[in-house]
């Protein structure tokens, strides 16, 4: 079980990277959300987004348990949940969809506001929630250039 929790965790060991797995993450979950929106409408988005978020808390835990870090960088499952949680709203557009990614990987990186307030959180719950946050974030930004540009 815990090779398991490693490998979906790290997304196929996309968290061992060593250069910016978070980011490299992150942008293929933008990537993949660009070409799954050709074929499904965005609420599978945000269904997608929670399934991912209740398994990354499960497998999350079990493999910062297994390796006895709270925090293991390498686990990169909540980048993808946080990136697909910034665009669930996103008008399906390359340039609108990268400036979400961006804006979601400031959020991250920065922790800024409350997304410091859940990466203080210990378990999965927490390092999921930091992400959720700042994916959140991203998307009330992202909407209200939307709004504004149209």
């Amino acid at each position: 079980m815990d090779k398991v929790a490693e490998i979906i965790s790290t997304v196929f060991y996309i968290g061992r990277i060593p250069f910016a797995p978070g980011t490299i993450c992150s942008f293929l979950a933008f990537l993949s959300w660009y070409y799954l929106r050709f074929y499904i409408e965005g609420v599978f988005i945000l269904y997608g987004s929670l399934i991912l978020f209740f398994i990354g808390v499960a497998v999350s835990t079990i493999y910062s348990e297994s390796i006895k870090k709270e925090d293991p960088p390498e686990v990169v499952i909540d980048e993808w949940v946080g990136q697909w949680i910034a665009l669930w709203l996103i008008p399906h557009s390359f340039v609108w969809g990268f400036l979400s990614f961006t804006i979601f990987r400031i959020f991250d990186i920065l922790k800024l506001g409350p997304v410091k307030g859940m990466d203080d959180i210990k378990s999965g719950t927490g390092i999921m929630m930091d992400d959720v946050v700042a994916g959140i974030f991203a998307l009330l930004i992202t909407q209200s250039l939307v709004y504004f540009a149209g």
